[in-house]
């Protein structure tokens, strides 16, 4: 099982006209150095999982559809797996924590979704899961390891490819890898990606080095950056295919400040890692290097605190 350039080019015709063309722009020359910035934040929902739940969602028979869907996230996720399936007409149900982001929680279920907040943490939340998988035979939406979800997030690197010819490197942050292992199998060697994830919460890069998803801890800003694994067919399309640099929460936090001040892209603390390390020079930069900016969905207080330097 992989994820090819054709799977996410069908992905696009699948899902084009319901999900926006982000635009990319160019940041402000300084530290950044001009680098382009490709605004994910402004996709529907607030993040690119919008591309991949709702290509694996339009992908389902009508069989499928009467018995719904489930996932498990943190929020961004499952926002867009919520909003997909209300768009579809189809019942969503959703496996998050008590810890996770009331802000999150509220807007997941802004879109009809039903909200399981029973689960002390996300080990718990995922095999729950599983277990209303086997019991009411619900599609799992999985936000790292189906390769049509990976496929969805793939589409916004053939938007770039359109806007920038040239393109070298793409900066993005990972997580369980969906959207970085998209975005290889959409450049199919055409730039290099680098993947960066909070030094709190290295589960990909610790699956790269252990050849298989291994389970870490997380204690990050960056919550959309934070699952305890990550999954097992990201790792394998990425593998010898993209560089890894880990960002401090200090880092990620100066990021998140840049955006806001400086581009006006108001996003959340997972969406600034990649251009933390930017700013952190942790990464070679050029006017043919994108960073992607997304999601944009934060606890008003803890962005008002970040910006605030606290």
């Amino acid at each position: 099982m992989t994820v090819t350039r054709q799977d996410v080019e069908q992905a696009r015709e699948r899902i084009s006209g319901q999900v926006l063309r982000t635009p990319t722009l160019r940041s402000v020359p300084n530290a950044a150095s001009g680098v382009l910035l490709k605004a994910e934040l402004l996709q529907k929902t607030g993040s690119f999982k919008a591309r991949g739940a709702l290509n694996r969602v339009l992908a389902m028979s009508e069989e499928e559809r009467r018995d719904g869907v489930v996932t498990w996230s943190a929020g961004n996720h499952a926002q867009a797996v919520a909003w997909a399936a209300f768009e579809e007409g189809i019942d969503c149900l959703v496996e998050m924590w008590e810890t996770a982001s009331p802000f999150k929680v509220e807007k997941t279920r802004g879109y009809c979704a039903t909200v399981d907040l029973t689960s002390p943490d996300p080990a718990t939340a995922y095999q729950r899961t599983l277990e209303v998988v086997e019991r009411e035979g619900r599609v799992f939406v999985h936000p790292h390891n189906d390769p049509l979800v990976l496929a969805g997030h793939g589409t916004l690197a053939l938007e770039l490819l359109e806007d920038v010819p040239d393109l070298e490197t793409v900066v993005v942050g990972v997580g369980g890898g969906g959207l970085v292992s998209g975005i290889v199998a959409a450049l199919d060697g055409r730039a290099r990606v680098v993947a960066v994830e909070p030094e709190r919460s290295p589960a990909f890069s610790a699956g790269l080095e252990a050849g298989k998803s291994v389970r870490v801890g997380t204690d990050t800003i960056a919550d959309g950056l934070a699952p305890p694994f990550a999954g097992e067919l990201p790792l394998q399309i990425c593998r010898g295919r993209v560089d890894t640099v880990l960002v401090s929460e200090d880092e990620i936090a100066e990021g998140m400040r840049f955006l806001y001040t400086r581009t006006k892209l108001a996003c959340e603390p997972a969406g600034a890692a990649a251009l933390g390390a930017v700013l952190a020079r942790k990464v070679e930069v050029s006017p043919k290097v994108a960073v992607i900016v997304s999601g944009g969905n934060v606890e008003p207080k803890q962005a008002a605190a970040i910006l605030r330097e606290q």
